[in-house]
């Protein structure tokens, strides 16, 4: 899930720099600048982060129909949907190569697509329920992080994951960012590598834990 972390950072650095302002995989930052732009605010996007808004819930839902079905948290249906995921990504990302000037209908059409995969990864996550880890946010685990800490609660508990998630969610955007530089499709090729390693690990791990 740090992983998944991880790249939805990438996912959204390119979302933000290379496709017109729109965030694929954090639906609140969408919702702002959505709400900004019908306000008439500097000319943000209306159409993107509508269409990402679309295709996020569909994926959502997807996921949520297919798992209802799955008898453990990393079942084939978690690996198979994991694998949907990264195969949409790495697949938008090789399309971002061959055409190296996308115009406005395909870059909406990648928008979307890639909001329905974060979606579907967001459903998934929901499922496995690593605390404070949703990979596509980090609000909730910023609240427990300092709630919990010696400032607040003081209860302490999951401290190295919540900065974990953090840390990383700021690194793969880091990345993302720097990727873009180099091409659009650089930093969906990364992400969508790291997705399917993240879904063939967790298959390995359940087929493993089967076996013993």
């Amino acid at each position: 899930m740090l992983v998944l972390t991880f790249s939805t950072g990438v996912v959204d650095a390119v979302g933000y720099l290379g496709l017109d302002r729109v965030f694929t995989g954090n639906m609140t930052g969408n919702v702002v600048v959505l709400g900004m732009a019908l306000a008439g605010g500097a000319d943000l996007p209306v159409l993107g982060p509508l269409l990402a808004l679309g295709g996020f819930v569909l994926g959502a839902a997807l996921g949520g129909r297919v798992l209802k079905r799955a008898a453990h948290v990393w079942s084939w249906l978690t690996t198979l949907l994991l694998s949907v995921v990264g195969l949409v990504v790495l697949g938008l990302g090789v399309v971002a190569l061959v055409v190296d000037e996308p115009g406005d209908v395909l870059r909406l059409v990648v928008t979307t697509l890639l909001g329905a995969a974060m979606g579907l990864q967001a459903a998934t996550a929901r499922l496995v329920a690593v605390k404070d880890v949703t990979t596509v946010v980090v609000t909730s685990t910023l609240t427990g992080l300092a709630a919990d800490s010696v400032l607040g609660s003081g209860k302490g508990g999951g401290t190295g994951r919540r900065l974990a998630a953090v840390v990383l969610i700021i690194l793969g955007a880091l990345v993302g960012g720097l990727l873009v530089q180099l091409h659009l499709g650089a930093g969906l090729l990364l992400a969508g590598v790291l997705v399917l390693l993240v879904a063939l690990v967790g298959g390995l791990h359940r087929r493993a834990e089967r076996r013993a």
